[in-house]
């Protein structure tokens, strides 16, 4: 029998007489055995750098902005710790951190999870807002897109988050199950059996991620109707006044602001989608639907959704040349101060 064995399990996805979505699920298994500590190992730095980047250097963005993608930079820091490496890392080398079950805060460990993974979902969203509003409401852009709102906004999704998580200390128990399923933690059968279960999982999934999946889209879309409508206009407007197409600065500046929103609202989306379409499927599942997805849709689902935490400086780095400029000068400080030291 051909296959892979870690952890004292083995992992047959190359057996050919075993079902195909066993394969899958078996060989994400291993990939997840080598992908989840290298991603722990990209992401925390990554994140750190970014948020120090942001709040210590000019990157050629206003405050607002700034603040905005500190937030989500915290916010998938967090996500990093609470779920990679306090969650799915302890799971895939379950023989080693098999001493979590004697620490009995599983629940607690879980609204911190969810708390954290709910704020850096609706960071992106709100940012996506700020962005709409930004571009095109010009009589509310001056009150809305300032520094203080977006402090107020942040600081009320972080609560609101924290708030609308506290339930799982309630509904979960206090003991980790290592086992790689939707709950981490153990749960009484009378409450995953009970209408109260239900439809509080079915909200927490419609809360996040399937609302900010809407709004981002109806967002995006009504930014990109604005933008393509007064960008005509305008266009029109300089042909007649000049009788040429002369270079719009205003109009390249609108262009690359779009960019940069789509291309963070394009990254949620793709790598929240798999695990989003799981999770309704699965409680629908639960509810009477016949058909029920196979169980490696929830792994790469879960691989999907961490690696989103871990894009945001990439994509900031191809689409922000100041921010670009001013990240090399933070990773070559270090060898400058060395240097200049040894010449002192």
């Amino acid at each position: 029998m051909n296959g892979k064995k870690f952890n004292d399990v083995y992992y047959p996805y190359d057996d050919w007489r075993m079902p195909l979505a066993y394969r899958i699920e078996s060989l994400l298994k291993v990939i997840q055995y080598v992908y989840y500590p290298i991603l722990a190992i990209v992401g925390v730095p990554v994140n750190i750098i970014t948020i120090v980047t942001l709040t210590s250097r000019n990157c050629g963005l206003s405050k607002c902005v700034t603040r905005y993608l500190v937030a989500m930079s915290v916010g998938d820091l967090l996500v990093i710790i609470f779920d990679l490496i306090l969650r799915h890392i302890p799971i895939v080398y379950w023989e080693h951190f098999y001493f979590l079950q004697s620490f009995p805060v599983c629940n607690i460990h879980a609204v911190l999870l969810y708390a954290a993974t709910d704020c850096s979902v609706w960071f992106t969203v709100t940012f996506t807002f700020d962005r709409f509003v930004a571009i095109c409401c010009s009589k509310l852009r001056s009150k809305y897109c300032t520094e203080k709102s977006a402090a107020v906004v942040l600081g009320t999704m972080t609560v609101l988050s924290c708030l609308k998580n506290i339930i799982w200390y309630f509904m979960l128990l206090n003991t980790y199950r290592l086992q790689n399923l939707p709950w981490f933690c153990h749960f009484t059968s009378d409450a995953i059996d009970s209408l109260a279960w239900g439809t509080i999982e079915f909200l927490h999934y419609i809360l996040t991620p399937c609302a900010p999946f809407v709004l981002i889209l109806l967002l995006n879309a009504l930014t990109v109707r604005h933008i393509l409508v007064s960008s005509r206009a305008r266009r029109r407007l300089r042909a007649h006044r000049s009788g040429e197409k002369p270079r719009d600065p205003e109009l390249e500046s609108r262009r690359k602001s779009i960019i940069f929103l789509f291309v963070i609202s394009a990254n949620f989306i793709i790598l929240w989608s798999t695990f989003m379409v799981y999770s309704v499927w699965n409680r629908m599942y639960d509810l009477g639907l016949n058909f029920r997805l196979d169980f490696y849709v929830m792994e790469l689902g879960f691989m999907l959704q961490l690696t989103s935490c871990c894009t945001n400086t990439a994509i900031y780095a191809v689409t922000q040349t100041q921010f670009r400029q001013q990240l090399k000068n933070l990773l070559k400080y270090p060898l400058t101060a060395i240097f200049q030291l040894n010449t002192a």
